[in-house]
């Protein structure tokens, strides 16, 4: 900051934390406006105006998943009288490890994704440090440099760790004579490239300008014109430009992925020994990730979690954690832990609102009530709250039949006030709802079903035509062929993968990852968009641990049930 602040204006003035490190309004400098979110402004000046003029400019990341670690704590602290904190959290515990080396690491920050899952189990990350490679192998500068796979062989001692030149040793001993991180970038640009400290700074800036090719450009072939004079292959050279032409598109810093694996590695542990709480954590921080509440429930569900429905009498605004009256049954989690069960939440109501969630508490609060008719009167809540909750089953614990709670709403606009709720007229024999029916219903009003997951309802169809389940494509063989089924969790068409698309499919069992080539893509594309419950036939792919099936048709199971479930698209 000092050299960022030499030859800025005394006037300015910036506030980090509640202390000034300027000593002038910014209200005197730059137009300033609300921002929409509350308490919020914005300079109308872009980054690149603002850097011009030497203003000084602090990027604060607001993570989401700090927001759900705070709260996972939060949840640890209520139920098990234990305070954590990131410094408190115990460090290198092997079981976390251990589930990171298997890809299991839904919901865990920068390392769910597709590609980080397929990076896990070949990179098998051992310590905090591998944790911090992890996160920065997966992007587009190691990515387009081509340095992932010579880093994988010379971690698996499947090629001699060597260096380009003697004086990148000390740079590179680290990450295996391969660059991953800007700093080395940087590094080398001084060591072979002839670079003097202030023009490598240079180079750092250059890529950190996303997507502004023109000064990266030619200053990644200067570095290259004087790694060659230095005696360094054209090869590595050209492959170290291409790596920071990919830097310029999102690479990054070993200080930022540091200060990222710390995230990893916290919401790791809680996965692994507090599931539910983190579980209910994420969801009560939700837009963020890239999962649905439904996929992070699921999981949690196969993680021996028992989760019960949203209800009008314990349910919070946000999902609670309260006693499990049956023990979950994974066998390295602290009993205390496993003994919780995820209350859902009335944020998961379509239509119903966090004001209409804190009236039901507080009418609760008082007393609880003792009818549909009490509910509706003490509350006060409108037609489409009362219809949203009917909808979603949340009156199970006063009117255990969904339609008989919906009917007996509709009462109170289509007579005198609360004719037929309460007066001891005889209930309409009303048709039971049937497995799929309910089903269909919970998607409809939560999102989710925590009684019937939609694969598994036609279970014996599938066995019977042949359908493997998921967590059974890991017993095959690499190239063997096989037919699964399964609910689309998430579509991804990353940039740099050349129109190859990636999708995530789950069933009752686990989860699984599609690889889709363009031309298969391009035919099934129509069908792949627009099913939420997708068949595939594939050939599996195998890298170690790392299982994928590589696509080569889709179809429409039949028999599956009708139902629209939220993924994460191509975002």
């Amino acid at each position: 900051w000092a050299e960022e602040l030499e030859g800025a204006p005394r006037h300015l003035s910036i506030h980090v934390g509640g202390f000034a490190i300027t000593d002038g309004p910014l209200v005197d400098l730059v137009p300033i406006e609300p921002a929409r979110m509350a308490d919020r402004t914005v300079i109308q000046w872009d980054k690149d105006d603002v850097d011009i003029v030497k203003f000084v400019k602090v990027d604060l990341l607001g993570l989401g998943m700090l927001t759900a670690i705070r709260k996972a704590f939060d949840l640890i602290d209520h139920h098990h009288g234990v305070r954590y904190s990131l410094a408190t959290v115990p460090a290198e515990d092997p079981a976390v490890y251990e589930m990171f080396c298997h890809a299991d690491t839904v919901g865990v920050f920068q390392i769910e994704s597709r590609a980080q899952m397929s990076m896990l189990p070949r990179l098998k990350p051992m310590n905090f440090y591998d944790l911090v490679i992890e996160v920065a192998i997966v992007r587009p500068g190691p990515i387009q440099g081509g340095m992932v796979h010579p880093f994988l062989r010379r971690r698996r001692g499947e090629e001699p760790v060597t260096y380009a030149h003697a004086a990148l040793v000390p740079i590179l001993e680290r990450t295996l004579g391969v660059p991953l991180f800007q700093e080395q970038v940087m590094e080398m640009a001084v060591a072979v490239g002839g670079f003097t400290p202030g023009e490598a700074d240079n180079l750092r800036r250059a890529m950190g300008a996303w997507r502004k090719r023109g000064r990266l450009t030619e200053l990644g072939k200067r570095l290259v014109t004087g790694m060659v004079e230095r005696g360094i292959e054209p090869t590595y050279a050209e492959a170290v430009y291409q790596q920071i032409l990919g830097f310029g598109e999102y690479g990054f810093p070993e200080s930022h992925a540091a200060s990222f694996a710390l995230l990893v590695y916290v919401s790791g542990w809680l996965k692994r020994h507090h599931p539910a709480a983190f579980a209910a954590a994420l969801i009560n921080s939700q837009p963020m990730g890239f999962y649905s509440p439904r996929a992070l429930l699921a999981d949690a569900e196969r993680h021996g979690v028992r989760v019960v429905p949203v209800c009008v009498v314990t349910s919070n605004w946000d999902c609670t954690l309260e006693a499990d009256a049956v023990p979950a049954d994974y066998a390295a989690q602290s009993a205390a832990a496993a003994r919780l069960a995820i209350r859902c939440g009335l944020r998961l109501i379509n239509g119903l609102g966090e004001d209409d969630a804190k009236r039901l508490i507080a009418a609760r609060t008082d007393r609880p009530f003792d009818s549909l008719a009490d509910f509706a009167a003490r509350t006060g809540l409108d037609r489409g709250a009362l219809r949203s909750l009917a909808d979603a089953n949340a009156f199970r614990a006063i009117e255990s039949e969904r339609r008989q709670a919906a009917w007996a709403f509709q009462g109170l606009w289509s007579g005198p006030l609360f004719v037929g709720l309460g007066r001891g007229e005889p209930k309409p024999e009303l048709p039971k709802e049937t497995p799929v029916e309910a089903l269909r219903a919970d998607y409809r009003a939560v999102g989710l079903s925590v009684d019937h997951h939609p694969i598994a309802m036609f279970r014996d169809d599938l066995d019977r035509h042949g359908v493997l389940r998921l967590d059974g494509v890991v017993k095959r063989n690499n190239g063997e062929r096989v037919r699964v089924v399964g609910l689309v969790t998430v579509r991804q068409r990353p940039g740099t993968a050349n129109g190859v698309v990636f999708m995530t499919l789950e069933d009752e069992s686990a989860m699984l990852n599609l690889v889709i080539w363009p031309k298969i893509w391009g035919r099934y594309r129509k069908m792949a968009r627009e099913h939420t419950i997708l068949g595939v036939v594939g050939r599996v792919q195998r890298d170690g641990e790392a299982i994928s099936v590589l696509v080569e048709r889709f179809f429409v199971p039949e028999g599956a049930p009708a139902v629209r479930s939220a993924s994460h698209d191509f975002h």
